[in-house]
């Protein structure tokens, strides 16, 4: 599946992944609050904890919406990972990188020059109540972190 840009405005694509424990966790069923799709591209790695554990100690301000976070992890892992990190919100295993793509935030055989093709690219997005995108930033370097500030500013327009 190739990577799509998508921007503000446009539809979010719906998607069923499974959470760190197992549990199906969809787009759709989120209906009535916003979203906050943080991608990651691995558990356990200094910048991703850094930034998991910024927007989990910092969880309140996100004006009550549903944060959740995206990586190619298997679900176990994943799991192992929240409870090391005491994360207060799911992580969802996109274990073969479709929804990473469908959301224009998966690597094409490009991380640093590894050449592994199934890895997420941090990336950013907020989706309102009615599955419309408010906020889109997708970061090619893996070292960077999301625009925190930018993004609680794109709940609090909701």
């Amino acid at each position: 599946m190739a990577n799509t840009t998508l921007s503000v405005g446009d539809a979010a694509p719906d998607f069923q992944l499974y959470t760190h424990d197992g549990t199906p966790w969809r787009l759709s069923e989120q209906r009535g609050q916003p979203v906050v799709l943080l991608f990651f591209p691995g558990a356990f790695t200094s910048v991703c904890t850094t930034e998991l554990n910024t927007v989990n100690n910092d969880l309140e301000s996100y004006d009550g919406a549903e944060v959740v976070g995206i990586s190619t992890d298997a679900p176990a892992v994943l799991d192992e990972f929240r409870s090391s990190e005491h994360l207060s919100f799911p992580l969802l295993s996109d274990h073969d990188a479709e929804v990473c793509a469908s959301y224009g935030a998966k690597y094409d055989r490009n991380f640093t020059d590894m050449n592994l093709d199934r890895i997420a690219k941090r990336a950013a997005f907020v989706v309102d109540p009615d599955r419309h995108i408010q906020y889109a930033e997708v970061l090619d370097n893996a070292g960077k972190t999301p625009d925190f500030d930018a993004i609680q500013a794109a709940l609090e327009q909701l």
